[in-house]
């Protein structure tokens, strides 16, 4: 393969990737604005916003098989551009919206769209990226993408206070429609049939790639999900306003809790691009991806727990700030763990079954994290829990690496 094509084949990835990052805009300021404003569009309870950071992920899970099965007859390009003009308008409807029930119709309205960008990114990353250098494409993908999650909660942050949620999400919607001409430049017309040869491929599976294999990725990444976008993601500005108030002073600066998380979520947005396509380079290695997954699981899982202690405000970011760079390994590892296993099967279906698992984990945190917190040291309970899963996670996929060492071993000595 030219590195021309190479080059090509990246920049389909690096777009599909900044266009998703436009419509994520919207989507993530609500993460960290929405806990605290929830009265200024309509809200009567608390609980309510549980459920609107939590719907779309649930309205994907009868959709996530009707995206999919699109998917295999429509070209990438359309299905993108469909997931583009969906978010767009949810999007903008948040600036109009008032009221629990326009909402949730909007954020359902955000969840079918996103199981379009879901399953189009993934399959793009699988269709286009080298052989190997997988774990780099994946990890450049996620990091790129998640650059909207950055702007959308560090802008939000900033602008809700001084502007309102109404004006800030119009902005973004409007933002969101640059994606369908950067769709159109990308997939040129050599490209659009792509994902149909790959259809075809019958890769025999290797003693990894088996049915147990497919399941233990899948099940790993529906604990992350829960943790880390669930729970982690829905629940941090919630606890700063708790344990620090509605202002906060660090190193003598005053600023709002909504800018302050906003800040701190923000930058492991800032970093993805590197990080991500880092870990994710590391992982294509000789020694290959399950080392760097154990590690990454144990360092998680140190530190989890220890988001949710009422401890000096400057520790406590720094702690935050390892709790994501041990999930921005984690994410970009599971999701390329993913996509080795895809490539031996049929693409889009081992994807749509892996996102369906995924966004159950990522809908059912926000709701069982709004149910806790209502408890007496339900934070506390909330945030250890997820210290145990990652640590017992560990465990396993050490003891999965070992085995297969040993395996490799004996067929080598055999085979000699």
């Amino acid at each position: 393969m030219s590195a021309l094509k190479m080059e090509s084949k990246q920049k389909t990835i690096v777009v599909v990737a900044v266009v998703t990052a436009f419509s994520l805009l919207g989507d993530s300021m609500l993460y960290i604005v929405l806990p605290i404003y929830w009265k200024e569009v309509g809200l009567d309870s608390l609980w309510q916003v549980g459920v609107l950071l939590s719907i779309n992920r649930f309205i994907r899970l009868p959709f996530n098989p009707l995206v999919g099965w699109l998917y295999q007859t429509l070209p990438l390009r359309t299905g993108l551009m469909i997931a583009v003009v969906l978010g767009a308008i949810a999007t903008l409807g948040y600036s109009v919206a008032k009221g629990f029930i326009a909402w949730l119709i909007l954020r359902g309205l955000w969840g079918i769209a996103w199981s379009f960008f879901r399953i189009g990114g993934l399959s793009t990353v699988v269709y286009y990226a080298d052989e190997n250098g997988r774990g780099k494409s994946m990890g450049l993908y996620n990091g790129v993408y998640r650059l909207g999650s950055l702007f959308g909660m560090l802008f939000g942050g900033i602008l809700v206070p001084v502007i309102g949620i109404h004006y800030v999400a119009g902005l973004f919607g409007c933002l969101a429609f640059l994606g369908l001409p950067l769709l159109m430049i990308a997939f040129r017309d050599k490209n659009e049939n792509k994902q149909h040869e790959y259809k075809k491929q019958n890769i025999i599976l290797t003693q990894t790639q088996n049915a147990s294999y497919k399941a233990s990725i899948i099940i790993s990444g529906f604990f992350i999900t829960v943790f880390i976008q669930g729970v982690f993601i829905a629940t941090l500005s919630f606890i700063m306003e708790r344990y620090y108030g509605k202002e906060v002073s660090v190193f003598g600066v005053v600023m709002s809790v909504t800018f302050l998380s906003g800040l701190i979520q923000s930058v492991r947005w800032g970093w993805e691009p590197y990080l991500a396509s880092r870990f994710g380079h590391w992982s294509d290695g000789p020694k290959g991806r399950l080392p760097l997954y154990v590690i990454a699981l144990v360092f998680v899982g140190l530190t989890f727990g220890m988001v949710s202690m009422n401890i000096w405000l400057p520790m406590w970011i720094v702690i935050t700030l390892g709790v994501m760079l041990g999930a921005t390994a984690l994410t970009t590892l599971t999701d390329t763990l993913a996509s080795d296993v895809a490539k031996t099967t049929n693409v889009v279906s081992f994807l749509t079954i892996y996102s369906i698992v995924l966004d159950i984990g990522a809908a059912v945190g926000p709701v069982i994290s709004y149910v806790l917190i209502t408890v007496d040291k339900g934070l506390m309970y909330l945030y250890w829990s997820g210290t145990g899963t990652f640590l017992l996670l560990a465990g396993f996929w050490l003891v999965v690496y070992v085995n297969k060492k040993k395996t490799s071993v004996i067929e080598g000595a055999y085979n000699g």
